[in-house]
């Protein structure tokens, strides 16, 4: 790492690294591995030099960082397979999905959700650092960056499915069978914008 990258955000990435070479281990899903950690291993290749061109907070880079470790453990497991029933029953004796009537994988959900809650911190501080705008310009601008980015991840899923093979789309989509899985996801990822925007505001 850059020697202008602070410690603590160099450790952030080092642990990011270190997670996605973990993941790699036993492949589960070697079909869609390359398509689900690619935008990781980008990420990593560029940080030094996007945080020397425009240095960041450590919370932002943290907050980044702990949206690509939620989506490299999803990757893992081709998102629908993430087994945290598994994990749920060997903590508590009771599967997650078992406790709460659940009929499809929901990882997905949560890393949606994640995406919009931890949009809020780096995006408003790029806004206001080098957009120059206020408060609330930087808060209606990380909000419409959740929606943007929501609605063309789903279109990029939607064409994905057109031209990949179809089990590596279909593993990649992880529609599982819900008609309105695209609407549900970009609902929470601004659902998680928003329910942070309005813990800034109240503090």
């Amino acid at each position: 790492m850059s020697a202008a990258t602070p410690p603590a955000q160099r450790r952030l990435l080092g642990a990011l690294l270190v997670l996605l070479l973990l993941a790699q281990i036993d492949q589960p899903y070697p079909e869609a591995a390359l398509l689900q950690h690619f935008p990781t291993m980008v990420l990593l290749v560029a940080a030094p030099a996007l945080l020397r061109r425009w240095p960041l907070s450590t919370a932002s880079v943290a907050c980044i960082a702990a949206f690509m470790a939620l989506h490299t453990l999803g990757g893992r497991y081709a998102y629908s397979n993430v087994p945290y029933d598994d994990w749920g029953s060997a903590l508590t004796g009771t599967g997650l999905s078992d406790a709460f009537g659940w009929t499809r994988n929901h990882y997905d959900r949560l890393v949606h959700f994640a995406f919009g809650a931890l949009s809020v911190i780096p995006g408003a501080e790029i806004a206001r650092r080098w957009g120059g705008l206020g408060k609330r310009g930087a808060a209606l601008t990380v909000l419409g960056w959740v929606l943007t980015i929501s609605s063309l991840y789903e279109i990029f899923e939607w064409l994905l499915t057109i031209v990949a093979a179809g089990e590596t789309a279909d593993r990649y989509n992880g529609q599982q069978g819900d008609i309105w899985d695209a609407q549900k996801d970009m609902a929470l990822a601004a659902l998680g914008a928003i329910l942070v925007l309005l813990v800034q505001r109240r503090r």
